[in-house]
């Protein structure tokens, strides 16, 4: 009675879970933000500023800057009738203030500025503004929202497809792999499920979480969620079920075959499930916001996806019994379960070619491997411009374009600089006279438009009198206009310039130097976590495997294929997608999960093969082990592959760069490290890769005297 008791109480308690989470995908956007302060270095100069910007500018906005562009010069009409239309923007709900348009110095343009309320919905806004500007400007007018508002907005509708085309995409690519693999119509369906639980779980959990403030959500972190939790659901339940057909055909009573199961994958499941979420739980190292929000969030994903496949699919499968597999249904021949995997198929003549020329492999292939690694040097990951963070079409990146033709290239984007106020104009004439700078202002309540020019000769009189700087605990706030595109490479060498010359004297923020914080802050980061991340598996892999040489092999292995992967990453994004760049955060992400994941299959091969040295001695045990284990673990590679490479269908240049990154790197452990690479080093060295435990100097009873043969026949 217990035993039927206990599956159909877990499926139900997942059933109502997944019932409760389910609904929460289309409610996401009410806890995630995607404004630039969600990415902000949490300790930098630029983060300071930002916090402190309302208490000068008298409210928390973020600036969109609406450009108006004309093939014949605007005349005074067509600049009143760009006024009015300008005018009209502020009865647009979430617009703060609107200031009047001015035209460009070759009369070809003009551009107004819009104060958007940071705590409204911005896209919504932006959108509003845009439709209403393209219905009410002159015709022969073309019109732009850009600014940091603009980008928001565009970042923002990028991410719109992460609920509905990233999710369908994933499941349909696990669903025809599934298929495939399986050729059964039940149990693809029953893993899928599993997937879609964990995720509605995880979901609700992260919801919640993100509600109360204890969590960052943004769109980045969601899309990479939503993979994650799918892939690895799958995965566990690949392995699991893989086990579970094997003891099916061990056992006649599905009871005894379900426990059997249990026992033999949980080890290697939560070992593997465990590396991924200690690798991810190490990014909370990070100073940078959206790299330590991902850590958290992820990792709880993944638990769900443990506990989904350790609890849900067992008693699924334990309810269905052998009708799971139909109609390639396992029947019990418990003395001939491993014949016919150990002696043939593809992956025992792989066995069989390692054990004849297991050195020759291992150096050809680590060969070519470091050979691609040598692309590395070309992975230009030092940050993109701002402008090319979304691949598709961006109204934000056209306008920025236009106000770079027509105005100094920083207008609406100006470098804050916050000073005390005796050293006003110490401050103002250092930025003046850098190369890269247009003009300098000082925020004043007195001044129209909200600021006074600074010059050589003090604050500019207004109307005969001179405005009063706004004070704040003795500080005031400089405004600089670059002449560069805030956010081009010339523009953060400016501020670079302007933080030297200043020293102490102030500290500098605005949209270019909260982009050259993000970039130090994330080459800061990566510098710090990845031996983090190294020694952490590393640890985990020792207790798993009482070992400490196959724990190092592994490790080695698995860095030598993701340098590899990086290398023929940077000449595909180079050479052949044409890719600005990348972010200094996407080597950071690449590792963190190609070295979690990739050691995955490493950990359920080896622990395979552990399993199997027991009995029958280390070389025996890893051929035994490789044609056991490796249709199923190609098949979770394949699955996680396509899982990431589904990222690729947000037009985001981070998530493009890291799918491929990711889907690659899976593909190329799968198929080269994890089948040929690893058993053939393994097979060399022999029973010493368990070193210090006691098989690296015995053999069990039963493989003792095959393993002695072996070493004397190598």
């Amino acid at each position: 009675m217990l035993r039927v008791f206990v599956p159909a109480l877990l499926i139900i308690g997942w059933l109502v879970a997944a019932s409760i989470g389910g609904p929460y995908f289309g409610k996401v956007d009410e806890v995630s933000s995607n404004e630039a302060t969600s990415y902000l270095p949490a300790s930098a100069d630029s983060t300071q500023v930002q916090q402190r910007l309302p208490d000068f500018l008298g409210g928390d906005t973020i600036p969109a800057i609406v450009v108006f562009v004309s093939d014949a010069d605007v005349d005074q009409q067509q600049l009143g009738e760009l006024q009015q239309v300008t005018k009209n923007l502020g009865d647009v709900p979430g617009v703060d203030s609107v200031s009047p348009a001015v035209p460009s110095k070759d009369g070809k343009a003009a551009e107004a500025f819009v104060a958007v309320d940071a705590d409204a919905d911005v896209e919504s806004v932006v959108s509003q503004l845009r439709d209403q500007l393209r219905a009410q400007a002159p015709a022969a007018v073309t019109v732009h929202v850009t600014g940091p508002a603009g980008f928001t907005a565009d970042l923002t509708e990028a991410f719109a497809g992460i609920d509905g085309l990233l999710l369908g995409v994933a499941l349909a690519a696990v669903l025809i792999i599934l298929v495939i693999v399986y050729r059964s119509l039940l149990l693809p369906l029953l893993v899928l499920i599993t997937s879609m639980f964990a995720l509605c779980t995880a979901l609700l959990t992260v919801w919640w979480l993100a509600k109360a403030g204890v969590l960052v959500l943004t769109g980045q972190t969601q899309g990479i969620l939503f993979i994650l939790v799918i892939g690895a659901a799958t995965d566990y339940s690949l392995l699991y079920t893989a086990r579970y057909r094997e003891e099916l055909r061990r056992h006649r009573d599905k009871s005894a075959a379900t426990w059997a199961a249990l026992r033999a994958a949980r080890e290697p499941i939560i070992a593997s499930a465990g590396t991924v979420i200690a690798g991810l739980l190490c990014l909370l190292l990070s100073d940078l916001n959206s790299n330590k929000s991902l850590g958290p969030v992820a990792a709880i994903g993944i638990g769900f996806a443990l506990l989904a496949a350790l609890t849900l699919l067992p008693a699924a499968l334990f309810a269905l019994g052998r009708v799971a597999f139909w109609p390639r249904t396992p029947r019990y021949a418990a003395h001939a379960i491993d014949a016919s995997a150990v002696d043939t198929g593809l992956y025992a003549r792989i066995a069989a070619l390692i054990g004849r020329r297991a050195r020759l492999l291992w150096i050809v292939i680590t060969v070519l491997l470091l050979a691609a690694a040598t692309g590395l040097s070309q992975l230009h990951a030092d940050g993109v411009a701002q402008s090319e963070l979304v691949t598709g079409p961006s109204d934000a990146r056209d306008g920025q374009n236009a106000l770079s033709q027509h105005f100094p290239g920083g207008s609406g984007s100006p470098v804050y600089i916050i000073v005390k106020q005796q050293d006003l104009q110490r401050a103002a004439d250092i930025a003046a006279g850098l190369d890269g700078i247009a003009s300098v202002s000082v925020t004043s309540a007195d001044a129209p438009g909200g600021s006074a020019p600074v010059t050589a000769d003090g604050i500019t009189p207004v109307r005969g009198k001179t405005p009063a700087p706004t004070v704040k605990d003795g500080d005031v706030l400089l405004q600089a206009t670059l002449k560069p595109a805030p956010d081009s490479a010339e523009a953060e060498q400016v501020v670079i310039n302007l933080r030297d010359q200043l020293g102490d004297l102030g500290i500098v923020g605005g949209a270019t130097a909260t982009a050259v914080d993000t970039n130090a802050t994330a080459i800061h980061d990566r510098n710090v976590i990845i031996p983090v991340v190294l020694v952490v598996i590393m640890l985990i892999l020792m207790l798993l495997l009482r070992s400490v040489i196959a724990p190092v092999l592994l490790i080695i292995t698995t860095v030598l294929s993701l340098a590899a992967t990086l290398g023929i990453s940077a000449l595909v994004f180079n050479h052949i997608l044409d890719l600005p760049g990348a972010d200094p955060s996407v080597p950071l992400y690449g590792f963190v999960f190609l070295v979690a994941l990739g050691v995955d299959y490493n950990i359920f091969l080896m622990t395979r093969v552990r399993e199997e040295s027991l009995e029958l001695g280390t070389r025996a045990g890893i051929a035994k082990g490789l044609a056991i284990t490796g249709g199923v673990i190609t098949s979770a590679g394949l699955v996680l592959a396509a899982t990431f490479a589904a990222l690729a269908v947000i037009p985001i240049l981070f998530l493009l760069q890291l799918a491929f990154i990711v889907a690659f790197g899976v593909l190329l452990d799968t198929f080269v490290v994890r089948t040929l690479l690893l058993p053939a080093i393994a097979h060399d060295l022999g029973h010493r890769i368990w070193w210090p435990s006691r098989l690296a100097s015995e053999s069990s009873r039963t493989g003792r005297r095959t393993e002695s043969k072996e070493l004397a026949n190598p």
